[in-house]
């Protein structure tokens, strides 16, 4: 199956499409480490047809095909996969392109070429090398990928030493992250480079994870085999099967088991995209949960090698995050302390989290052996690790932390509002209509509406957690909000007014020019609007009116005291550390439970055929001394050159003030 390859091949891919590169329809220039018979570098190299695999060595052969025709050499390769035994030696020299050959390793020089010299960017007059010196000047190759499928550690850092590394059969080819010039990395093998070579290299704009999530396909496959085979084992033990057919169901599971391995290499990935994209913006988060691991005992900051103090402190200067692979450390790090102390809650427990039970297991067990899984003697271990998968690859890698910081709520009852956010904005599958634009959309574009999306899911979970009695029933908020929400959301935008139209359309037409489809389009340009709808459920249920009549007095009241252009004032505050942060969380949250209020107020004005501007013109006679006086602070503060805590802070006390009308 080479799932470990095609596990590592998703972030090849991924990486691809960040730069604007289709791998499976576009020619691309390789270099690695490896040979057709090896199980990671032989699926490697057969998994796009576009490959143009210019060197390669292993621990017998150099070979070199300066520029080689991607159909020809692919099916070459293929052949040499298929053989039961190969090494580059039996590769058809005839099809090797001009200046190409295959050396021994024991060879005293090789012979270098124009076309080799072009192909590896040797400095021109180098007419021969060692294999040493080609086999260096390979990895420093100026292709697009460096695949690794070898054994050993070829890219250090230029502050490690060769002594450092520890690999010293390899001490005379090995090079340093910061000479590189490959565009990506994919590491089907392990240990390839050193995590300081990773820093390095993606410090100097590579593109690169960690050996650990590129490999994860293979250790997530084994982990799927035992889990099975666990649940098999119980069934041949009872005599409800023998082993023969055991083995044969085995076998029979294998491709879709290597789907499901794919599908959370493919989201570990995008995690990866989304964490990569707000690095700068969320140091100083990153900064406070390395702190915390360290200080509870769980992470070594030095063993690790994630920066000091000191170097964050200078990355905050120059405007810099972490680097992916310190990210890809970070989100490792992340998953295993939740799902730790998760398990010691009754969350893995619930009875609505079964359903991720069932979904880590393949149809036939899910179809035949419901029972079975039921009573998996590892099935809390199984729920949680998916729960935490899906919520940090959904959430980000702070979320947790930083909605702790902001609540004080336990971390039973994050995951809990976040489950129920997502299933209630129907976040699942706003994600999969985003990846089916992969190679359509920019990279960039699917990346900002993931982060669209998490950050609707993100105040969804916020409100929940300060709206509803913790810790949550699960099924019963989903239940009690969706269909409201729902409502409420398909009709967008015609609920809209004002400055929320107008950012509707702009949200929608951005999306449509960047080939996002209409349907997604709408949805997505919605987000902001429609979060309020929990708050607009909230009133309906006590209110005993239709939601869909509650929204149209919420959103009209929006637009005619301008709250819109207050709260964009509130999100563009400053958030560079913790406080500020928090600050203009409070804020905006109390706007939020402001407007929510007066809706309430408004709607117990006028009958029940009242239009929501009967309502308010009847509610503005009511109160309109006090509204007077607020309209008029309110347009001062909205008229001026700048915005801080303080004159935001005066606007919501004006906005409370006109609460006390009916409390």
């Amino acid at each position: 199956m080479g799932i470990t390859a095609r596990g590592a091949w998703e972030s090849v891919k991924r990486h691809f499409r960040e730069l604007g590169h289709n791998t499976q329809t576009e020619d691309f220039t390789v270099v690695g480490v490896g040979d057709m018979s090896g199980d990671v570098f032989g699926n490697g190299m057969l998994l796009s047809e576009h490959i143009r695999l210019v060197a390669a060595f292993d621990h017998r052969h150099i070979f070199i095909d300066p520029t080689p025709d991607a159909a020809t050499s692919y099916a070459e390769r293929r052949r040499l996969f298929e053989l039961p035994r190969s090494s580059w030696a039996d590769y058809d020299k005839a099809l090797l392109s001009k200046g190409g050959g295959i050396h021994p390793r024991t060879a005293k020089s090789i012979p270098v070429n124009a076309h080799v010299r072009e192909a590896l960017g040797i400095e021109a007059g180098v007419t021969k090398m060692t294999p040493a010196e080609l086999m260096k000047a390979i990895l420093r190759a100026p292709v697009d990928l460096l695949w690794n499928g070898g054994i050993g550690t070829y890219v250090k850092s230029s502050a490690e030493s060769h002594g450092d590394v520890g690999d010293k059969a390899n001490d005379a080819i090995r090079v340093d992250g910061r000479d590189l010039r490959v565009k990506v990395v994919g590491e089907g093998g392990n240990l390839g480079l050193t995590q300081l070579g990773r820093i390095e290299f993606a410090l100097a704009g590579g593109r690169i994870n960690t050996d650990a999530i590129d490999n994860s396909a293979g250790v997530d496959t084994s982990d799927h085999e035992v889990n099975i085979k666990i649940l098999l084992n119980a069934l041949v033990t009872d005599g409800d099967m023998t082993v023969k057919q055991r083995n044969k169901l085995l076998a029979q599971m294998t491709d879709e088991v290597g789907e499901l391995v794919l599908r959370n290499n493919y989201a570990q990935n995008v995690a990866l995209a989304n964490a990569v994209a707000q690095a700068p913006s969320l140091l100083h988060a990153h900064q406070r949960i390395m702190r915390r691991l360290s200080r509870e005992g769980h992470l070594d900051r030095g063993l690790e090698f994630l920066p000091t103090d000191r170097q964050i402190r200078e990355r905050l200067s120059a405007g810099r995050g972490l680097s992916q692979p310190e990210l890809a450390v970070l989100l490792a790090y992340i998953k295993i302390t939740a799902a730790e102390e998760l398990l010691t809650t009754g969350l893995p427990d619930d009875p609505y989290l079964q359903r991720l039970l069932y979904a880590y297991f393949p149809t036939a067990l899910r179809q035949s052996f419901g029972e079975q899984i039921d009573h998996h003697a590892l099935r809390r271990e199984i729920v949680t690790t998916v729960l935490v998968n899906d919520t940090v690859n959904s959430g980000g890698s702070t979320f947790l932390h930083r909605l702790r910081e902001e609540t004080g709520a336990s971390l039973e009852e994050i995951v809990r509002a976040h489950t129920a956010a997502r299933e209630i904005f129907g976040l699942n599958a706003v994600w999969d209509a985003v990846e089916a634009l992969d190679n359509t959309a920019a990279a960039d574009v699917q990346t900002q509406v993931r982060l669209h999306s998490r950050r609707l899911v993100e105040r969804g979970t916020r409100w929940l957690l300060n709206n509803r009695p913790q810790p949550l029933e699960l099924a019963e908020t989903i239940a009690f909000f969706r269909d409201g929400v729902a409502t409420v959301w398909a009709e967008l935008p015609e609920l809209l007014r004002g400055d929320d139209i107008e950012w509707w359309k702009s949200i929608h037409d951005e999306l449509a020019t960047a080939g996002v489809p209409d349907e997604l389009a709408v949805r997505v340009a919605g987000f902001s609007s429609v979060f309020p709808a929990l708050d607009i459920v909230a009133i309906a249920e006590r209110t005993g009116k239709e939601p869909l009549f509650v929204a149209e007095v919420y959103y009209d009241l929006g637009d005619r005291l301008h709250i819109s252009q207050l709260m964009d004032r509130i999100i563009e505050l400053p958030r560079s550390d913790r406080w500020q942060s928090m600050a203009r969380a409070s804020i905006r949250e109390d706007l939020y439970a402001c407007h929510a209020a007066l809706t309430a107020d408004i709607l117990s004005v006028g009958n029940g055929s009242s239009t929501p501007e009967q309502r308010f013109t009847a509610w503005e006679e009511k109160n309109a001394p006090i509204l007077a006086r607020a309209r008029t602070t309110l347009d001062e503060i909205r008229g001026s050159d700048s915005f801080d805590l303080a004159n935001l802070s005066v606007a919501m006390r004006t906005m409370r003030t006109l609460l006390r009308t009916h409390t």
